[in-house]
């Protein structure tokens, strides 16, 4: 910091605290709660925190909360009925787009059908 710059901001606030200009913030006698630091790297924190504040989910998140959704909507649901097997159809396809997305291979394919895959691409 520059010199001298340090000691004017610490007088500043010292007049500021006198004056009771800190008195009527939010959580005042509260103690503070530090967020958990983020995984993501330092140069990405700001812009994860900034999505976060604007009410941004990352897909998996957005698939988890679908997930959810339609698990409740299929308790809900009679076993026999039409609706309950197109419910499950949708759950089956969001749990395998959330396989997808954490990197995994979707349980519709077979082994022997992989090691085919795997076998042509290599």
């Amino acid at each position: 910091m520059i010199p001298g710059f340090e000691k004017l901001v610490e007088e500043r606030i010292k007049q500021a605290q006198e004056k009771g200009a800190f008195d009527d913030l939010e959580g005042t006698g509260k103690p503070f709660v530090l967020e958990p630091a983020h995984p993501a790297p330092d140069d990405c924190r700001l812009a994860y925190k900034i999505l976060k504040n604007a009410g941004y989910l990352p897909p998996e998140i957005e698939l988890k909360k679908k997930i959810n959704q339609t698990e409740l909507l299929l308790e809900a649901t009679d076993t026999a009925s039409a609706q309950h097997r197109e419910i499950t159809k949708k759950l089956h396809y969001l749990l395998t787009r959330l396989d997808f997305l954490r990197g995994g291979i979707s349980p519709l394919i077979t082994d022997k059908y992989q090691e085919n895959i795997i076998r042509k691409l290599s």
